[in-house]
């Protein structure tokens, strides 16, 4: 028999992690809630709080990601022009 670890949408995450993070209940009255471990809880809360400024930096990042994908492409396409003119020869 195998057991299979129940997994969780993101979205289901993030709302237990708000929650969490109000304050209006506490942890294990959550986790009987939703019926998951308190620890995950605790994990996901973590989690979110570390990663919330990631957020607001999306803008910035995303154009320096754009930049490296078309300078990989640009150089890509280089040397197979460069290949092609090799092969013509």
């Amino acid at each position: 028999m195998s057991n299979k670890r129940k997994q969780y949408s993101p979205q289901f995450k993030a709302k237990v992690a708000l929650e969490a993070i109000r304050g209006e209940k506490t942890v294990s009255e959550l986790a009987s809630q939703h019926e998951v471990h308190p620890t995950m809880i605790n994990n996901w809360k973590r989690q979110l709080l570390e990663e919330a400024s990631t957020l607001f930096e999306k803008g910035s990042e995303a154009n320096k990601v754009e930049e490296n994908q078309q300078a990989q492409i640009d150089e890509l396409y280089r040397q197979i022009g460069q290949l092609k003119v090799e092969q013509d020869f």
